[in-house]
């Protein structure tokens, strides 16, 4: 009799132990596992990205830019849809993903500061609650406060002359992207008397350039193409920027402003003390929210871990090509995406607002702007 191969060794030796009751035993503690590890992986032939704004505005270029950069770096190359449903300042949107959208890794959704704004503000028609989802990336953006040079030779000088009369802001919102902005002009001792009702803050600049406003505010991306020049020219001053975030979580210099004090250095410096009190947490949160993590790629929390670790291993991927650095820079500004745990740390923190800091904010609101949340 011919000696046996080894498969046919290792086929009589599994027929053995399938008699002997074995075989389940083996299957259940080695094979059953790496196979369920397996279908966790598979990542779905196909992603429905849910932008709730419509087409062509920041968050739908946006999520259109990052879309072939997801799928070109996961395993299949999935197609990734994106599906626009506009209203509500995207509360619609978000409202409808927290009701339908799956756990299979098939469905995404974008989120800006427009959406994180109401539900921390607590209103009444958000239906979403970011505890049921979890982030895989965000975009961070800074901002740049600034004044006009009838106000100063200097920052200094600028500033000073700031405290001592009213001056006029253009603003879209107290509750939309310059909230931040407010609050800590207001904590300043800055006697602001905003315009609101600009479709943009773009028009809030060509307020400011025309001189219906004296101190303004641009995020990044507008302060380098729009602002810059006028600074160049001696028609704007910089005051402070907003900072970024670090991995800690404190509020540092903004790279992109290295010379410029962030807001925490120039209220030190006028008040001689760091700031504090509910004032500066309401600041420090919409700050985190609306600029630090501005745009934010989101999953229903129950998504497997295992699809969640590739779709954030794919972006840790693609960011550090020098191709996405050199595209991005035109889409995203001079910051890198953040992702994985350190997103989830900050959003975690910057959502969470105790019961006191929102009471002061809507008496804030209420007292300074004549603005009445209703809130759940």
């Amino acid at each position: 009799m011919r000696p046996l191969t080894t498969r046919q060794s290792l086929n009589s030796r599994l027929k053995r132990a399938a008699s002997l009751g074995l075989l389940c035993a083996g299957l259940s503690s080695a094979v059953l596992p790496a196979a369920a590890n397996a279908a966790e992986t598979e990542v779905p032939h196909t992603i429905k990205w849910t932008i709730p704004f419509g087409v062509g505005g920041g968050t739908d270029v946006w999520a259109r830019f990052f879309a072939p950069w997801f799928s070109e770096s996961l395993a299949g190359e999935p197609t990734i849809m994106i599906d626009n449903v506009p209203g509500g300042g995207s509360i619609n949107g978000a409202n409808l993903f927290a009701v339908r959208a799956k756990s299979d890794g098939s469905q995404w959704l974008g989120t800006s500061a427009s959406t994180q704004y109401p539900a921390m503000l607590g209103d009444p028609r958000v239906r979403y609650d970011y505890a049921d989802w979890k982030p895989i990336l965000a975009t961070p953006t800074g901002g740049v406060v600034y004044a006009s040079p009838e106000m100063g030779q200097d920052a200094d000088s600028a500033l000073q002359a700031l405290l001592k009369q009213p001056v006029k802001l253009a603003a879209q919102s107290p509750t939309g992207v310059e909230l931040p902005v407010l609050i800590a002009l207001d904590m300043l001792g800055v006697d602001v008397d905003p315009v609101f009702g600009m479709r943009s803050r773009g028009e809030g600049r060509l307020a400011f350039e025309r001189g219906e406003a004296n101190i303004d505010f641009q995020t990044t991306s507008a302060y380098l193409s729009n602002v810059q020049p006028l600074v160049d020219d001696g028609k704007a001053i910089p005051l402070f920027s907003l900072g970024v975030l670090n991995d800690e979580g404190q509020i540092v210099r903004d790279p992109t402003f290295p010379d410029l004090p962030t807001f925490n250095e120039v209220y030190k410096q006028t008040k001689g003390e760091a700031p504090s009190g509910n004032a500066y947490e309401a600041y420090r949160k919409f700050f985190a929210s609306g600029y630090a993590l501005q745009k934010l790629v989101m999953v229903p929390i129950n998504t497997p871990e295992a699809l969640t670790k590739a779709y954030r291993q794919a972006a840790r991927d693609f960011i550090k090509t020098d191709k996405f650095k050199q595209e991005s820079a035109a889409q995203l500004g001079p910051y890198t995406p953040i992702i994985g745990d350190t997103v989830s740390a900050h959003l975690e923190d910057a959502m969470s607002i105790k019961d006191e800091t929102r009471q002061w904010l809507i008496t804030w609101l209420a007292d300074k702007f004549d603005v009445h949340l209703a809130t759940r």
